[in-house]
């Protein structure tokens, strides 16, 4: 008998119990995707495993089915629940991702799962760890934070996932990890799954896990391996890109958008112009508490919103079906940043749409994406008004056709009547239809966008840039003297690095990872942005980008860290 190829395989064929298998069914998974195929079978028979693959290729279920299946199979979901299974992941967003779908898996035996995040109240989740849940999924500092108040006891966990590991060592949360495995059994099995595999993750599973299961999904990191995502191109002056993100969106017609700033002023700025131009645009960054991030991706899932305006830091982990366009208004300093970004369109063989608007002086950074990813991004145009126009009428015709086939026209009939004594019908039919286009705001936007070119970059500039190297792998806790943070600084952005003090330090209880989380949410920096990072007893000094100290300061100032409110100011040695 033939063998069967792993495209016709089943979730059934990979061993998952039949009840699991037919509430999949009901979810509407249809085939597994090659991640799942690879890792649900090892993990089912209970390795230890490795797993790299990009963002949206269904990661999720390769950890979590198992999870569930392990937990439905040995009968712990009669009777109290007790925690077997901890997913640890670096946003609040990416834990209400997770715990959402693995509740939609286990819903038929009513599995409980709690998610556990900063910037929510606490005691919720208190009453439900306390009632009992089967999952935990939560972000690494309310985690230990639960530790500390034994509110969450692991010392029956069975297995720990760590998910989007490369981005939780970024953002500092190496010690934090480390505290929650070794506070985990022994005996448990220990997944880690990571977009890339910097040495950092591989001295982890070293120390963490036992005889690994290696599982490489290959390409995932290559444009060539996303055809159904259309890449490109748009050199813009920084002073025209927001003119030039409204005429590109106008030409495109999104159904739903996502568009990545670097800071938080340009979110807020860029939303209130995208608005201003006829979009329903909104905010997302870490500024927000969670109530009011919840309520905008509501508005976004439900289609009343067309645009989110984030920070990479606000929208790691978010994961809409609607999306069909990716829009990089500032192009990411570390090339795998793009690929996770333009990972959020173009699934299950849905067509998507990836655009950067870059400053001329950020080729080198476009030539670093195109190494990275194997394939060449197509450099356009920004268009013309007579594009812009052109489509306009498009749309407008479409509108009209559309309208011409509605069943109510005749109740129109009595205006067509009183009308076609003033002029001809040729006319009144123009006039309505110059009344439906200028009423959508078309015909509005007539200046014509300068064309830019990229221009060659200074000899220091290129120097620091021409490796085409964005190294995420410098963090690292030092050992001695006073605990530090070497973050990796972004190289490539050609700028100065300026350092900030902050009025707290060991004796505050302050970590690295408290340090790059709170100016990654409230500033708007990823973490490749921050570093290094000096604690002493009383206050500690991190180093970010010059032209981004003010902003910090003002960020950290107007929030707290460990509850505590902060003083900061430039730190001049």
């Amino acid at each position: 008998m033939e063998s069967e190829s792993p495209q016709d395989l089943t979730f059934a064929d990979l061993g998952l119990n039949d009840d699991l298998a037919d509430a999949l069914a009901k979810l509407g998974y249809e085939q597994p995707t090659p991640i799942q195929r690879e890792s649900i079978p090892l993990l089912l028979e209970g390795n230890d495993m490795l797993g790299q693959a990009a963002t949206g290729t269904g990661k999720t279920a390769a950890f979590a089915l198992p999870i569930v299946d392990g937990i439905i199979s040995r009968g712990e979901a009669r009777g109290k629940p007790e925690t077997t299974a901890l997913v640890v992941v670096p946003t609040r967003e990416l834990a209400m991702q997770v715990s959402e779908a693995i509740v939609g898996y286990g819903k038929h035996e009513g599995l409980k799962v709690q998610a556990v995040y900063g910037g929510q109240p606490i005691f919720g989740q208190l009453k439900a760890l306390q009632r009992g849940v089967h999952v935990v999924v939560g972000t690494p500092g309310r985690i230990i934070d639960h530790i500390k108040r034994r509110s969450l006891n692991l010392e029956r966990i069975r297995t720990v996932v760590l998910d989007e590991a490369d981005e939780m060592l970024d953002m500092g949360f190496t010690e934090d990890i480390e505290t929650i495995l070794e506070t985990t059994p022994a005996d448990r099995q220990t997944v880690l799954f990571s977009a890339t595999m910097p040495p950092r993750i591989n001295a982890i599973a070293k120390r963490h896990q036992t005889d690994p299961v290696r599982v490489l999904i290959k390409n995932s990191d290559s444009a060539a391996a996303k055809p159904n995502i259309r890449q490109s191109v748009y050199m813009v002056a920084r002073h025209h890109k927001a003119q030039a993100l409204g005429r590109i969106l106008d030409v495109e017609s999104p159904a739903a958008a996502i568009v990545f700033c670097a800071r938080r002023v340009d979110v807020d700025e860029l939303t209130e112009t995208m608005n201003g131009r006829g979009y329903r645009a909104e905010a997302l960054h870490g500024g927000m508490d969670q109530q009011q991030r919840e309520r905008v991706m509501g508005r976004l899932r439900d289609g009343t919103a067309q645009l989110l305006v984030a920070t990479d830091v606000a929208a790691r982990g978010l994961d809409v079906d609607t999306l069909t366009h990716v829009v990089n208004y500032d192009v990411p300093d570390a090339p795998e940043s793009y690929v996770h970004r333009i990972g959020r369109v173009g699934r299950a063989g849905r067509e998507g749409v990836a655009i950067t608007l870059a400053e001329p002086r950020q080729s080198r950074r476009i030539q670093n994406i195109e190494r990275l990813t194997k394939a060449k991004i197509p450099v356009e145009k920004v268009p013309s008004v007579a594009d812009l126009q052109a489509r306009q009428f498009e749309v407008t015709m479409k509108a009209v056709l559309e309208s011409l086939a509605s069943e109510d026209l005749d109740q129109y009939n009595s205006v067509l009547h009183d009308l076609a004594g003033q002029d001809s019908d040729r006319n009144i039919a123009l006039a309505a239809i110059r009344l439906y286009h200028l009423e959508r705001g078309a015909g509005t936007d007539t200046k014509e966008i300068p064309e830019a070119t990229a221009k060659r970059k200074s000899k220091k500039f290129d120097k620091a840039d021409r490796s085409g190297k964005f190294d995420r792998d410098r963090g690292h806790q030092q050992r001695g003297g006073s605990k530090g943070y070497k973050g990796s600084r972004s190289r490539t952005s050609g700028g100065a690095t300026g350092t900030v003090y902050i009025g707290l330090g060991r004796k505050s209880g302050i970590r690295p990872g408290d340090l790059v989380g709170a100016i990654a949410n409230e500033a708007g920096l990823s973490g490749t942005d921050i570093g290094p990072i000096r604690i002493a007893d009383k206050y500690a000094t991190v180093g970010v980008p010059e032209g981004s100290v003010d902003n910090v300061i003002r960020s950290i100032e107007a929030t707290s860290i460990k509850g505590k409110k902060v003083k900061a100011r430039r730190f001049v040695e």
